[in-house]
């Protein structure tokens, strides 16, 4: 099922839910400028096999409102967006599952709203701390002096984005999965780009949002919020995670006290058929020990 939820005067929100209406809400929250089409359908049909799940896209993605460049925000709304969407759904608690920016707002859900989040697992993100890292060697690492994203990928992002039409935009997606995608598993162009073919669908153009990448990051941390966690968080580790390699997972599950830490093996910064299955047996395992 298909909706629109207003979620600010002049903003609407593209949702979709699989599942039981009665069974456990599970909101997936995608990353930067990505449309909660990014989330696989087969990974999306898993996980619905036991929750309502609930996949929208952020404002200025997707069929959501493209508006920033006449009403700009901070990075921090759209958690807040997380919140409204939850209320004009009736939903009062709900399990999230964060990737890459997706897990920094549902880290923002989990230290200002945490009554709202049955459990939450976290990928592809950092902690909003600045607690130091403890090795296990109990050496502290300073959160800042924790590794950065890799160059190839600093370097890609960097580039300037040109209109040179479908194909040509398409062909840059692909190439920008194979540098998330970290190496370690087959990369298959064809299925990455099938699956911006179908965002492009969705969106109805195919000129990449860049919202998210101009509004404010400031006021994000929540250091001591996320220290007295005691919603059950898992933190899921990506060994060729490219964009927040670990030990960021490690590190994110001493900031928010996670009960469950899971390494899916070759997983990177994309979600490719290989990790899927495991991925989903590690969210069914968390959302199930909760429930």
């Amino acid at each position: 099922m298909q909706q629109f939820i207003q979620a600010a005067p002049g903003i609407r929100l593209w949702t979709e839910q699989r599942g039981p209406a009665d069974a456990p809400p599970l909101l997936l929250v995608m990353g930067a400028q990505a449309s909660g089409i990014g989330w696989p359908e087969e990974f999306v049909d898993a996980l619905a096999e036991h929750h309502r799940v609930i996949r929208y896209d952020h404002r200025d993605t997707g069929r959501s409102t493209w508006a920033y460049d006449t009403d700009p925000y901070p990075i921090s709304t759209l958690a807040e967006d997380i919140v409204t969407l939850l209320d004009k759904l009736g939903i009062a608690r709900a399990h999230l599952v964060g990737l890459s920016l997706g897990g920094m707002l549902s880290q923002l859900v989990l230290a200002d709203h945490p009554d709202r989040v049955a459990s939450a697992t976290l990928m592809g993100t950092n902690a909003l701390s600045t607690r130091p890292y403890t090795a296990p060697d109990g050496t502290e690492v300073p959160a800042e002096e924790l590794p950065g994203i890799a160059p190839e990928v600093l370097e890609f992002w960097a580039r300037p984005v040109e209109d040179n039409g479908e194909e040509a935009e398409l062909d840059r997606r692909t190439e920008h999965w194979r540098l998330l995608a970290g190496g370690q598993l087959p990369f298959d162009p064809a299925w990455y780009r099938e699956l911006e073919r179908r965002i492009i669908a969705h969106t109805g153009t195919y000129t990449p949002p860049s919202a998210h990448s101009r509004a404010n990051p400031d006021g994000l941390l929540r250091t001591e919020a996320l220290a007295a966690n005691r919603v059950p968080v898992q933190a899921i580790v990506a060994p060729t995670e490219p964009v927040f390699p670990p030990p960021h997972p490690q590190h994110l599950a001493q900031c928010l006290n996670a009960v469950r830490v899971t390494e899916i093996a070759g997983m990177g910064h994309a979600l490719p058929p290989a990790v899927q299955g495991p991925l989903v047996s590690a969210i069914l395992a968390h959302t199930g020990a909760v429930s």
